[in-house]
């Protein structure tokens, strides 16, 4: 067996800028410069939803999206704070303050390095798919929910994580609806969601007009949306709450570094949470990755380096007062549409966003939170399989129960529940369909009459584990009395475990016990083996261990004889 190699860090950039050009260059300044207006916006209503300040969300755009990209495995992946942080971040500034926030992702940046260094990549695709969808939509559905507030206006105090306090605050405050709030948030969400989203434009001689639609394609409906609600806050004086009245700003500068106290007690404490970050952030990343290959020419991405970049933006991100980082989907598409090459437009999106911060923070004082919530419950929407709640009835209970459990779960309880229920439901079920499948049946009528006096021969199918020895445990009561041999043809068995063998073994007890001999035939390879190094064939006998039902045959034959 090779010797386990730990998975060597080599960013793609290396490789992706091997053959670069101006061509590519100028291809992937125009696609960072077109993600970095994009991811604005999104920034900071990110960070506004998790409880945080905005600039908490450009600083991680920032750091974490510039690292991501350097050291990542995608050649064209975006990344930065995303929304299916949301509820996560939310719940533990509430329990933990901003600084066991920043403690857990720190802790989540390692555990995720440790992921890819140890090439544990390719277990995160695993995660059953019903699993996945049911807290995708849980998550969005509490997305929507944590926008109601801005959305409507309303004069609330400081918004419960749990699911049912939210819902009872939220009744109870109905009354004081701003109007105006809402008018922003409508008109907002209307222009997002009517917003040319396609950069794919005509080729060859185009008019005045194709020009145009150009022009505005170009321009995100998420900035558009933005823009024309700042102006209409300002210049119609509405009475909205704006992230200058709520926040008092953002800076024009990176802060300091700042080192989070870190004892074993708080560690302890905040495990759970950062593994919550880890799992979530490693999904999302490793997600969207597979999304970006399926759209582009250019080599898969590396799982286990995308970790490793994941990892490190993580634990450098908040020690510059930044949140959780993943991969994000739609800042990646955008990349795609706009032309991205390599990991350079990742680069030039994160220092986008450190140019317009530096030069146009104090104009983000007059955004409308209402416009910001707008945006979100387009982002909810978009996030959401809802069409696979429609799609429910075509599957089997076992997928239904699985997805409708974790979606419930995510949005009653929290995604760490969810996930570990779900998880260990589809285990169950995965457990329970294939002990079904496994089958001991009798040999073929004209095979068994063709059988010696006092020869019963019967076939296994399928895998004989943990979850299916009870059909091989009642075998031994089936055989008559008279019975000379019993014949188990394991050519249809392809799997093998210890409680198989196990089970193997007190078949073999109860039949020699009433002199029965057992036989097994047509053994496969994994099979054989674990028979082997298990010591079974040396109390079965290594005679009785033929390579044909016909050899067992002969050797019941001169027994009976």
């Amino acid at each position: 067996m090779p010797a386990f190699t730990l998975h060597p860090f080599r960013p793609r950039l290396i490789d992706a800028v091997a053959d670069y050009s101006a061509r590519r260059l100028a291809a992937d300044v125009g696609a960072g410069l077109t993600v970095g207006i994009v991811a604005l916006p999104l920034a900071m209503a990110f960070a506004i939803a998790s409880g945080l300040p905005p600039e908490t969300g450009l600083f991680t755009a920032i750091i974490a999206g510039f690292l991501i990209s350097a050291l990542g495995g995608s050649q064209v992946q975006i990344g930065g704070p995303a929304g299916a942080f949301i509820v996560i971040v939310y719940g533990i500034v509430e329990r933990h303050g901003v600084g066991g926030l920043i403690v857990s992702t720190l802790m989540a940046g390692v555990l995720m390095f440790l992921m890819g260094l140890f090439r544990l990549g390719a277990l995160v695709r695993y995660v059953p798919v019903p699993v996945i969808i049911g807290f995708t939509n849980g998550i969005a559905v509490l997305i929507a929910l944590s926008q109601v507030r801005d959305f409507l206006g309303l004069a609330t105090p400081k918004l419960p994580a749990d699911f049912f306090s939210l819902l009872g605050v939220l009744g109870a405050h109905l009354h004081t609806v701003n109007l105006a709030a809402v008018a922003v948030a409508a008109g907002s969400l209307a222009i997002v969601v009517l917003w040319p989203k396609s950069y794919a434009m005509p080729t060859g001689p185009i008019g005045l007009l194709a020009r145009l639609q150009r022009l505005v394609a170009h321009l995100p409906g998420t900035v558009v949306a933005l823009v024309a609600a700042t102006l209409a806050a300002r210049l119609l004086a509405l009475p909205v709450e704006t992230i200058g009245s709520r926040f008092g700003g953002i800076p024009q500068s990176l802060p300091g570094l700042a080192l989070p106290a870190l004892d074993w007690a708080t560690a302890k404490l905040l495990f759970m949470p950062a593994l919550t970050i880890a799992l979530l952030g490693a999904i999302e990343s490793l997600l969207c990755a597979r999304v970006a290959d399926n759209m582009t020419p250019f080599r898969r991405h590396d799982p286990n380096q995308e970790l490793m970049a994941q990892g490190v933006a993580n634990v450098v991100a908040p020690m510059f007062g930044g949140m959780p980082a993943t991969g994000t989907i739609a800042r990646t598409v955008t990349n795609l549409r706009a032309g991205a090459t390599s990991p350079v437009a990742g680069i030039v999106h994160a220092l986008t966003l450190l140019a317009v911060m530096l030069v146009a923070a104090p104009l983000a004082l007059h955004i409308p939170l209402a416009a910001l919530a707008g945006i979100l419950m387009f982002v909810a929407w978009n996030m959401g399989e809802w069409r696979e709640f429609a799609r429910l009835r075509r599957f089997s209970w076992n997928y239904r129960t699985i997805l409708v459990g974790t979606f419930v779960l995510t949005v009653v309880f929290d995604l760490t529940v969810a996930v570990e229920v779900g998880l260990v439901l589809a285990c169950v079920f995965f457990i329970v369909r294939m002990g079904q499948l496994f089958r001991v049946q009798p040999a073929p009528a004209a095979q068994a009459a063709a059988l010696p006096s006092g020869v019963q021969v019967f076939e296994l199918y399928g895998a004989l584990f943990f979850g299916a020895v009870g059909k091989i445990e009642a075998l031994g009561e089936q055989v008559p009395d008279g019975t000379r041999a019993v014949v188990l043809e394991m050519h249809r068995l392809i799997s093998l475990d210890t409680s198989g063998i196990e089970a193997l073994e007190q078949l073999h007890r109860a039949l020699a016990r009433r002199e029965i001999a057992l036989v097994l035939a047509n053994v496969n390879e994994q099979p054989l083996s674990l028979i082997r190094r298990s010591g079974f064939e040396s109390q079965l006998g290594a005679e009785n261990i033929v390579p044909t039902v016909e050899a067992a045959f002969d050797e019941t034959g001169r027994e009976r004889t």
